[in-house]
C-alpha cells in the first residue's frame, strides 16, 4: 500500500470525513485554486496541512480528469531534450526491479522515487546530458563517483551522476542493492 493509499484510508479518522465528502464540500464550495483550497480546510474545518494539501492535489487533478498515468509522467520526463537519457533510466529500473518483488515505483512530476517500506533511491533526468540517481544510504561515506549530501532537499543522502548506460557499473548497483537493503 502506497503512503497516499494509507492516508486517504486514515482521512476519516483524521479529518472527520472520507475524501469523497470533501470532494462535496470543496464542490459546494466553488474553489479550484490550490492556495484557497488550504485556506478552507486548514481555516474552516481544522484540517492539518499534510491531509489538507492531499486533499487540494486529488481534488484538483479530478477536476483536471484525474492523475496523469504513471507511464505519461515517466515519458514526460524523458522527451525532448532529455529522451537520450531514457536508456539509463531504464537499465536502473530493471536493476532495481531484480532485487525483489517488493520494489515499488512511484512516478511524481519530475522523478521517480523507489520505494521498499520506505523510500531508498530517485531517478530524476536533472540536465540533457545526465541522470541523478539519488540513493539513501544513511551513515555511509562518500566516496568516488558516490556524492554525499542533501541530495534532492534532503529526500537522499548522496546521489551518483550517469551519463551512459555503462556508468551504472557493479559499484553502483552495489549501492543501489545497499539502499534498498536498508529501506
Amino acid at each position: 500500500m502506497s503512503q497516499l493509499d494509507t492516508m486517504i484510508n486514515n482521512m476519516p479518522e483524521k479529518t472527520g470525513k472520507a475524501l469523497t465528502e470533501w470532494y462535496t464540500v470543496l464542490a459546494a464550495a466553488g474553489l479550484s485554486k490550490h492556495g484557497d483550497i488550504m485556506k478552507l480546510l486548514k481555516g474552516d474545518y481544522s484540517v492539518s496541512h499534510g491531509f489538507a494539501n492531499t486533499i487540494s492535489s486529488l481534488y484538483r487533478q479530478q477536476l483536471e480528469g484525474g492523475p496523469p498515468a504513471e507511464e505519461d509522467l515517466v515519458a514526460a520526463q524523458y522527451k525532448g531534450a532529455k529522451a537520450d537519457l531514457k536508456p539509463i533510466y531504464d537499465a536502473v529500473i530493471a536493476v532495481v526491479n531484480q532485487f525483489g518483488s517488493d520494489v515499488e515505483l512511484a512516478p511524481k512530476k519530475s522523478y521517480v522515487s523507489v520505494r521498499r517500506s520506505k523510500q531508498f533511491a530517485i531517478v530524476k533526468a536533472a540536465t540533457k546530458t545526465r541522470v541523478d540517481l539519488g540513493l539513501n544510504l544513511k551513515g555511509v561515506e562518500p566516496e568516488g563517483r558516490l556524492e554525499g549530501g542533501k541530495v534532492f532537499s534532503g529526500m537522499c543522502t548522496h546521489k551518483v551522476a550517469l551519463t551512459a548506460v555503462d556508468q551504472l557499473d557493479d559499484a553502483v548497483i552495489g549501492w543501489l542493492r545497499q539502499a534498498y537493503e536498508m529501506a
